[in-house]
């Protein structure tokens, strides 16, 4: 884990592509700590999920996508990541449309693989906080 508090911040326009992009560069940072491939993958697939969902819902009822901001930090005293999701739209309430094999899967993964899950909503926008706990790898060499 790097020696002192790092944030990285990035915004960017809440489409598929963008996302994506987004879910990339965040993995490609979060190789800095030398976690298990599995431990790894997973707080990918966390923070692809909250990416996700605001690509898919936050701005459904807008003409075009708004922004959606990633924010993560680095907090080495307490070997913990810090990933934050914000956009400016519309929280989707969950649905019982009768086929929950579908849908709805998304929130639960994010809680079943981060340490802490703390989700905002309010008429401007939506935050998803999630905490990653015993980030750093005691057998990998600080660069």
């Amino acid at each position: 884990m790097p020696a002192a508090a790092e944030s990285r911040h990035h915004s960017d326009v809440a489409d598929a592509v963008s996302v994506g992009r987004m879910r990339e560069e965040f993995s490609r940072w979060l190789r800095q700590f030398g976690l298990a491939p599995d431990r790894h993958a997973d707080l990918v697939l966390a923070v692809n999920e909250a990416l996700a969902n605001t690509a898919e819902f936050a701005y459904r009822r807008h003409r075009k996508p708004g922004a959606v901001t990633l924010t993560v930090r680095c907090d080495p005293a307490n070997d913990s990541l810090t990933v934050t999701v914000t956009d400016e739209g519309a929280w989707r309430e969950p649905s019982d449309d009768g086929n929950p094999q579908l849908r709805g899967r998304g929130i639960p993964l994010m809680e079943a693989l981060a340490d802490e899950v703390v989700i905002d909503s309010s008429p401007t926008g939506t935050t998803v906080r999630m905490r990653f706990d015993q980030v750093s790898n005691p057998s990998s060499a600080m660069a």
